[in-house]
């Protein structure tokens, strides 16, 4: 019934005290402000003596007991096998006072997650039965063992290994570290003595709205009170009464908002549902209780795909460990935040709770942020025996049900499902959110099938399940992720019957060995595998998932020769009209190399809202440019959404060659030529080249009389992939036929004629100092890498900046993701799962018109003068153990085809079409332009 708002005035008159509960904390909220407690370790470091540990905590990162990698315990043969991790107790004991005021009131000791069983007493008594699951919240009533106002003793015994041998299957033999301790909050809440216990909601986007409301305590005939709210708490429609007979456990109530706005992950509205229990005459007693909520309407179309509000929806997600180096499985809100902001940042729209429920607070942002959420029952390949699994679900569902965010529940992961616990989750959700069973073929209309490749996935596609892999492209290293994303995305971002995937995995999960002096351990290949580093260092895939998974597309990766400032767009929003996009397009002019100033200059912008254009609809975008735009540089577009965060940058460039890489800074001089110990000398100025009369290649060069070691080049270097490793094909450059120089007006000519795959090479000295080198080759046929190779000695690199695709390298089968403009990076060379520098010195870099390296010989830079879409900076490290990709020794150089790269599992060519390798036949014509350049 609806209650008229002269009663509730009167009621207010009166004197109705709505009791809030309260909380007390008995540890901190988070890794950031952990309080200390007694503390005593049974095995490992530092056991066998009191000391104190910081609450919460994974002891191990505390400096005590042993580490464990979860996967290194799982049996060869039977998984089904109790595994027993380190067997180690920690006794955990602290003094607290309960205030005065809370006497007469239901007090109980929540705990958030503890690793593994947990047992507890309170003043020497036992506070309830031993808890077994480490990944969950749990509760004891200790109303009836305290002293109010009075110093209380809590000792509690954790387990690292549980008594239970499913806790053990499904939680502590999974491929992820094992910790033990109190991980996450302890505290005290104290309730009245007739409570709201907790609600379940079910509020659907037509604005119907209803909760099963459990109380708690004493029962006598009561009243419970709704009122809906936005998140001001502004009141929305009128509040709902709803009668609770003497002795009831439960009630539902319902309301009805009008027009509510929509909760998505695109449009994230919240409201706030105000639930008040009072009971009593003239003075009554209540209990309010406030959650948080959205409008959401959820439906698995078996057949079709998933819609959201009525809207079809695609996953672009990401599998998620709650995890830190320095901290373990123990976080901060703001640790939370980062993910989440990263997350989005990456046009990400969904996340996995792998392979365990995550941290309330990380869910509480799933929400405030707009993620959709796969929450999961603990399980990697093994599972909880059935009374546990169903006990541990009642309480996950309990905990997290009101969380718009969550679309499904895992009932488990890889086999590790049980299926006898297969209904027990609707039984506490009033939503009756799908369930799934990741990596299962089919089930209930769904296809999870993990790491399946292009062919499969092409396959899957078509249905008639809908396919929506809970893990894809298994990261390692710099492998995965980005790699072949584009190929598979085309099927399982666009087919009907597909609904996207979630990546395999978020961040390297790297711990920091207290033993060790706080070395990053990812356990050699094992854990390596994110798309972030262990403190969330952004690797090279992210920038490509960022731009395939954009939500706005301009699908123009050159312009016209007719441009006129109209480009095609692509909305890729479920929801969101790109009217709600901002666009700001620049005007650019670059600097040549060697410039030391004013590299970039703003020569014109304009800004403009998006097209009336619907989600998954294609159109235009007609750019205002003024018309000398040409005398720029580059044109630059950036989208942003209603929240003003960067969606993409789209960088167009329309000169090529000698147009766009400018003159040497260099005064003209008279350019002469000597042969002196086997070699031609072509002096210009201050700049000298040396050929080799032998070979025809470049010796070396100088510059005001100090030698700059560049050499050994051009040499053809071409490879096929075999497996992970590469073999050369197609011979080699050949011996040099005849060697001439003569001289063509200004310039001195040196020309070099092979008999081998190599045609002709031919040098160019001008007046300027430059250096051309035009050559021609015979393709060898079927190459993973082509081009041509120099030799600069690696240890005397400093640094290089270049303009073209960055910061990050690319993978044939990874373009997407650089930005044109001008980088700069100082030389690193990190060592894959051991060390964690980005982005990378070494490897492949797309649209390149310049590199100039500093060295502690001087500075040069080679110029793009056309037919080499990648510049090649030695060889890029890979893992030792299960290396994705063995390369061959490598220089500098310019390449007309580059290697794919593969994931864990897979290898490029079987990832989709760009990591196939490709057929070059005939003549490859090639022109560079070798810059000395000052220091400075």
């Amino acid at each position: 019934m609806r209650i008229p708002s002269v009663l509730l005035f009167l009621v207010t008159v009166l004197g109705v005290s709505a009791a809030q509960t309260e909380n007390l904390y008995l540890s901190g909220k988070g890794s950031d402000d952990a309080q200390p407690w007694d503390f005593y370790c049974t095995g490992g470091r530092n056991s066998g003596f009191w000391t104190t540990i910081n609450v919460p905590s994974c002891w191990e990162q505390q400096g005590f007991g042993t580490y464990d990698y979860g996967v290194e315990n799982q049996p060869k043969k039977r998984l089904t096998e109790q595994v027993k991790a380190p067997d180690e107790q920690g006794h955990y004991r602290r003094e607290f006072t309960v205030p005065a005021a809370w006497s007469g009131r239901v007090v109980r000791l929540v705990f958030e997650g503890v690793l593994t069983d947990t047992e507890v007493k309170i003043n020497g008594q036992a506070a309830g039965p031993v808890h077994q699951g480490g990944f969950y919240q749990f509760k004891y009533d200790i109303t009836d063992k305290l002293r109010f106002d009075a110093p209380n003793v809590i000792e509690v015994t954790v387990s690292k290994h549980s008594a239970n041998a499913s806790v053990n299957r499904a939680e502590r033999v999974g491929d992820y570290w094992n910790f033990g301790g109190i991980f996450r909050p302890v505290r005290l809440e104290a309730l009245p003595t007739q409570f709201i216990d907790r609600v379940a909601i079910d509020a659907k986007a037509d604005g119907s709205f209803a909760a099963d409301v459990f109380l708690g305590g004493t029962q006598p005939a009561a009243e419970l009170l709704l009122q809906l709210r936005t998140l001001d708490g502004t009141a929305v429609g009128d509040p709902v009464a709803q009668a609770v007979p003497a002795g009831a456990t439960q009630v539902k109530v319902r309301a009805q908002a009008k027009a509510p706005a929509t909760w998505s992950a695109e449009t994230p509205a919240l409201y706030l549902a105000e639930f008040t229990l009072r009971s009593g005459a003239i003075v009554p007693e209540s209990h309010t209780l406030t959650q948080r909520f959205g409008f959401r309407t959820f439906e698995l179309r078996v057949g079709d795909g998933l819609y959201v509000n009525g809207k079809k929806i695609t996953m672009k997600g990401v599998n998620r460990h709650s995890f830190w180096p320095e901290t373990g499985r123990t976080l901060s809100l703001e640790r939370h935040r980062e993910d989440i902001r990263l997350i989005k940042e990456a046009n990400m729209n969904a996340v996995r709770m792998s392979h365990y429920p995550p941290d309330r607070e990380f869910l509480d942002l799933c929400d405030e942020a707009g993620l959709y959420v796969l929450d999961e029952l603990g399980g990697w390949q093994g599972c909880y025996d059935t009374p546990t699994g169903r006990r541990l679900i009642a309480g996950m569902v309990a905990r997290d049900v009101n969380h718009p965010s969550i679309l499904f529940w895992d009932n488990g992961n890889e086999g590790g499902e049980n299926p006898e616990n297969d209904d027990e989750f609707a039984k506490h959700d009033p939503q009756k959110r799908p369930v799934l069973h990741p990596w299962a073929l089919s089930f209930r209309g769904m296809n999870t099938f993990h790491y399946r490749e292009y062919a499969d996935t092409v396959k899957y596609s078509e249905g008639p399940d809908i396919f929506m892999p809970t893990e894809f492209l298994h990261g390692l290293y710099d492998g995965g992720h980005g790699a072949g994303l584009e190929d598979l995305w085309k099927y399982l971002g666009e087919k009907p019957h597909a609904a996207g995937g979630f990546l395999w995995v978020w961040a390297d999960e790297a711990v920091a060995r207290t033993d060790e002096n706080g070395r990053l351990d990812a356990r050699r290949d094992l854990a390596p595998d994110g798309i972030v580093g262990p403190h969330h260092e952004k690797e090279g895939s992210f920038n490509a998932i960022r731009e395939i998974w954009s939500p706005v597309q301009v699908p123009l990766a050159a312009l016209p020769a007719d441009f006129a400032g109209t480009l095609p767009v692509r909305n890729r929003y479920d929801h969101t009209n790109l009217s709600h996009v901002t666009f700001e397009w620049r005007l650019m002019k670059h600097a040549p190399p060697g410039a030391l100033l004013f590299h970039r200059t703003l020569l014109a912008l304009g800004r403009f809202q998006g097209p009336d254009l619907a989600p998954r609809t294609d159109g235009t975008l007609a750019l205002a440019l003024p018309a000398d735009w040409r005398e720029a540089d580059t044109l630059v577009l950036t989208a942003s959404d209603a929240r003003n965060r960067a969606i993409w940058t789209w960088t167009w460039r329309w000169k090529s060659g000698a147009e766009a890489i400018g003159h040497a800074f260099t005064n003209h001089a008279a350019v002469t030529t000597a042969e002196a110990d086997g070699e031609i000398v072509v002096t210009t100025g201050r700049n000298a080249a040396h050929f080799s009369a032998a070979t025809g290649r470049l010796a070396s060069l100088t510059r005001d009389g100090r030698t700059i070691s560049l050499a050994n080049g051009p040499r053809l270097t071409a490879y096929q992939r075999v497996a992970r490793s590469f073999v050369p094909v197609g011979g080699d450059s050949g011996k040099l036929t005849k060697l001439t120089t003569v001289r063509e007006g200004e310039n001195v000519v040196v020309t070099a004629n092979y008999d081998g795959a190599f045609r002709e090479v031919r040098w160019t000295v001008s007046p300027d100092g430059d250096v051309k080198l035009d050559y021609e080759f015979t393709g060898p046929g079927l190459v993973d890498i082509l081009g041509v190779d120099f030799d600069y000695p690696e240890e005397k690199m400093k640094s290089k900046e270049w303009f073209g695709g960055g910061p990050y390298r690319v993978w044939a089968n990874r373009l997407r993701g650089v930005q044109l403009e001008r980088w700069e990076t100082e030389y690193n060379d990190p060592i894959p799962g051991l060390s964690w520098t980005y982005p990378e010195f070494k490897g492949w870099f797309s649209r390149w018109e310049w590199i100039a390296f500093t060295t502690t010989e001087g500075r040069f830079a080679l110029l793009n003068n056309g037919g080499q879409p990648y510049f090649g900076v030695y060889s890029p490290r890979d893992g030792k153990n299960n290396p994705v990709l063995a390369l061959p020794r490598l220089g500098l150089g310019a390449y007309q085809v580059i290697p794919g790269i593969g994931t864990k599992g897979s290898l490029p060519s079987n990832l989709g079409p760009q990591g196939q390798p490709q057929n070059i036949t005939g003549p490859v014509k090639g022109s560079l332009v070798i810059r000395l350049l000052d220091q400075p």
